[in-house]
């Protein structure tokens, strides 16, 4: 019988792993395949390095083809029994796991403005049905509605989505539909060479987390006064928006921030080069000259001549403004803001850029660049194909072919556009926590998230005990 000997893991098996390595039920006069034990059984010996036992060349043309549920005979420590328990978890034999194996996977971002005072509710419920459908990302609650970035099989997104929208008030989701390409789906299913570091935690594509978090808003613009539930601008579809963005007495408005617009915006847009979505109603108090300055001074004027009429002057009009952003959000509450602030014709691209990428031509569009998107795929073409951008890991922004040459860049580390900003204390964290992940596969070790085993008599629980006797 041919042993394969593996010293350590480096990342949890991959769905493809957990494939190639188990086995089909026995049949009679069939070849024998991997050393008996039952399902998720480990069998011990006394090299604590982990050991895979397999037999001929047919035997593992056999084990290519056999279910999830079949076994594994693998000796192995702790760590390994622990990567296997997660690998269970997540792809176990429950029918739903088998059944989203059969699908291809997608990701779905969505958002609902709705008066939900009673949010926190939904925070457990929601959750243990994403774990439960191995549907991984990021979702947020707040008391103005909901907005996430979900990914999973088709069946088992739509049940997510149906189960948030039993809440009459979160019906009607506005949502952006993406398919996720073969390699995405093998970075879903498990961690590769190239997964992010300690980057995107919400993203749709890390493997085996969904966060449900509770927010005093949905996207954060710091004014409770503005509401997109009561009134926002009006929505203009992509196949519309060539033709308004095309009026020169249209200004057009890139919502997003500086490392966004950076690698892709429309032509002719207006960048307010904001770092954050707070930053952009004071932009838009200095650039149309919103603060109410001017017509002090002129009335200070007026009261020194008499001889002139007592007529006040007209405001300057307006523009009609055009907004876009990634997916429409951030412009509900943009253009929200600007109504509130006597702006009369405000208009945002219905679905965002994805949407717009989505459905218009490459050849009709005006779309300049990439789009940045808030997961692993980093940014997106035409036709929401996969972009050419990579994250940089130490601050999260993207960063093209060319700005990995530049002498600022180091894996994991900085890149040419946080590079100044780090201490050398900073840069030592990020190096260490590099190297960490290039060991094991995660941040922090192989004991991240849970205690490392120690012996009964050993200082560290000895300590303990004493500290708590204290």
């Amino acid at each position: 019988m041919l042993k394969l000997y593996f010293h350590h893991w480096r990342f949890p098996p991959s769905l493809a792993a957990v494939r190639m390595l188990s086995s089909p039920p026995p049949k009679p006069h069939s070849h024998p395949t991997v050393s008996g034990v039952g399902a998720n059984s480990i069998s011990t010996v006394e090299n604590s390095k982990p050991k895979l036992l397999l037999s001929t060349q047919s035997q593992l043309q056999n084990l290519s083809s056999s279910p999830l549920k079949s076994t594994v005979a693998c000796s192995s420590s702790k760590p390994i029994r622990q990567n296997m328990t997660t690998v269970s978890q997540c792809f176990s034999t429950k029918p739903e796991a088998v059944e989203s194996e059969k699908s291809s996977l997608l990701v779905v971002s969505f958002y609902k403005f709705a008066d939900f005072p009673d949010h926190a509710d939904l925070r457990k419920p929601l959750k243990d049905l994403c774990e439960e459908l191995c549907v991984s990302g990021g979702i947020i609650l707040a008391p103005e509605g909901i907005n996430g970035s979900i990914c999973g099989s088709r069946e088992s997104v739509e049940r997510v989505l149906a189960f948030i929208q039993r809440d009459v008030r979160l019906n009607g989701l506005r949502q952006v539909e993406t398919p996720v390409s073969p390699e995405q789906e093998a970075i879903h299913s498990g961690h590769s060479s190239s997964s992010p570091l300690a980057a995107g935690e919400d993203a749709p594509f890390r493997w085996d987390h969904v966060r449900v978090k509770l927010k005093k808003e949905i996207v954060t613009l710091g004014m409770p006064s503005v509401s997109p539930i009561e009134r926002v601008g009006t929505y203009v579809s992509p196949e519309e928006w060539n033709e308004l963005i095309s009026d020169p007495k249209t200004v057009v408005i890139d919502v997003r921030n500086t490392y966004e617009t950076r690698i892709g915006k429309f032509k002719g847009a207006v960048d307010p080069c904001t770092t954050a979505f707070r930053h952009f109603p004071s932009w838009v108090e200095n650039q149309f000259a919103l603060k109410q300055g001017n017509e002090t001074q002129a009335k200070v004027e007026k009261d020194e001549t008499n001889d002139k009429e007592d007529k006040d002057e007209e405001p300057k009009a307006l523009p009609r403004i055009a907004m876009y952003c990634t997916g429409g959000i951030r412009c509900e509450k943009a253009s929200s803001f600007l109504l509130s602030q006597g702006f009369q014709e405000v208009y945002h691209l219905k679905g965002g850029i994805l949407k717009y990428l989505e459905q218009v031509p490459k050849t009709k569009s005006l779309w300049e660049g990439e789009c940045f998107v808030f997961d692993k795929r980093v940014s997106v073409e035409h036709g929401l194909a996969q972009g050419t951008h990579k994250l940089c890991y130490g601050c999260k922004q993207p960063i093209s072919d060319e700005d990995m040459e530049a002498p600022e860049y180091e894996l994991g580390v900085s890149c040419p556009y946080c590079y100044s900003e780090k201490s050398e204390e900073e840069k030592e964290r990020a190096r260490a926590r590099q190297s960490q992940f290039e060991e094991w596969g995660v941040i922090g070790g192989p004991d991240k998230g849970r205690r490392p085993d120690t012996k009964p008599d050993s200082p560290r629980k000895s300590s303990a005990k004493l500290g708590a006797s204290i």
